[in-house]
C-alpha cells in the first residue's frame, strides 16, 4: 500500500508534456509576437485608395488636380481634409484656389517620388539644369519657385518638404533684382518668428549689400521701406558684425607705424 502510495504521487507531480506547443528547434512559438508586425504598405496599396480632386489656382492658371488619398493624408492639413468625406460620397474635392499651381504640382511629385524637380545633384551645390531657363536667375522666378514650395510645406505641416525646398535656394545662382524680389515674397508670405528661411535671407544682404544695392538700389530702398523688418534684421546684423571685428581688433590690436597717416584697411 505505502510503495502504491509514493508511486502515485510522483506521477501526478509529473510536468504535462508541452511539446504541443514547441516548435522544429523546441522553442515555444511566440504568436503574439508575430500579431505586432505591422503589415506592410506597398504603393499599390496607396493606389487603391481613393482619388482626391484638387482645384488649383485661379483665373487661366486655375487647372483640376488629382491625388489618390493614402499619399494626401501624410500631410496633417490633408488628413483633416479628407477625414470630412464619408464613405458615400461620390465626388471628393478639395479646393486649393489660393495655392500657386506649379508649387502644389512639385508638392505631388514629391508625394509620388519622394522629391521634385529640378533635383540637386549628387554630392554637390548644383541643381538639375532646366534647359528652358536661364543659367543665372535675373529675375528672381527661380528662387521664388522653392520659397513657394516652401511656404505650401509650412501650410500643409511638412517639415521634410519645407527642408527641401530650402535647400535647393542655396543652389540657385541669382541676381541682386533676383535677390530683393525673393526677399520680398519671404518677408510677406513667412512668420517673423520663422528664421530657417528669413535669418539667410537678412545675412545674405548684410554682407553683400555693399556691393549689391549699387545693382539695385532703388528695388533695395523700397524693400526696406515696404518690409520694416527687413531693414531691422539687415541692420542688427551689420551692426553685430562691426562689434565683432571691434571687439577682435581690442584682441589683437595691429600695429602702424609712427607718424603714418594711412588708415586701416576696410574690411569688406
Amino acid at each position: 500500500m505505502g510503495g502504491d502510495e509514493v508511486a502515485v504521487e510522483i506521477e501526478a507531480a509529473a510536468p504535462e508534456d508541452d511539446n504541443d506547443n514547441d516548435n522544429d528547434n523546441g522553442l515555444p512559438f511566440q504568436e503574439d509576437a508575430m500579431e505586432d508586425v505591422p503589415a506592410r504598405v506597398t504603393f499599390i496599396d496607396y493606389l487603391k485608395s481613393p482619388v482626391i480632386n484638387l482645384l488649383v489656382g485661379q483665373g487661366d492658371e486655375q487647372a483640376l488636380l488629382t491625388a489618390h488619398q493614402a499619399l494626401l493624408v501624410t500631410s496633417p492639413w490633408f488628413a483633416e481634409a479628407c477625414a470630412r468625406f464619408s464613405d458615400e460620397v461620390s465626388e471628393r474635392r478639395i479646393d486649393l484656389i489660393d495655392e500657386d499651381l506649379d508649387a502644389v504640382g512639385c508638392f505631388l511629385e514629391f508625394l509620388y517620388t519622394g522629391d521634385y524637380f529640378p533635383r540637386k545633384l549628387p554630392r554637390s551645390r548644383e541643381l538639375e539644369r532646366d534647359l528652358s531657363l536661364p543659367s543665372v536667375d535675373e529675375t528672381g522666378d527661380q528662387l521664388l519657385k522653392h520659397a513657394r514650395v516652401y511656404t505650401l510645406g509650412e501650410t500643409l505641416n511638412l517639415p521634410s518638404l519645407k527642408s527641401l525646398a530650402s535647400s535647393k535656394i542655396h543652389c540657385v545662382n541669382s541676381t541682386a533684382k533676383g535677390e530683393i524680389a525673393y526677399a520680398r515674397y519671404v518677408y510677406a508670405h513667412t512668420q517673423k518668428d520663422d528664421q530657417s528661411i528669413r535669418a539667410p535671407v537678412a545675412n545674405f544682404w548684410a554682407t553683400r549689400s555693399h556691393t549689391l544695392r549699387a545693382e539695385a538700389e532703388d528695388e533695395f530702398r523700397m524693400m526696406c521701406l515696404e518690409f520694416p523688418q527687413f531693414g531691422y534684421d539687415v541692420l542688427t546684423r551689420v551692426l553685430d558684425e562691426k562689434l565683432k571685428r571691434e571687439k577682435t581688433e581690442k584682441l589683437h590690436p595691429t600695429s602702424t607705424p609712427s607718424g603714418s597717416s594711412r588708415k586701416r584697411i576696410r574690411n569688406i
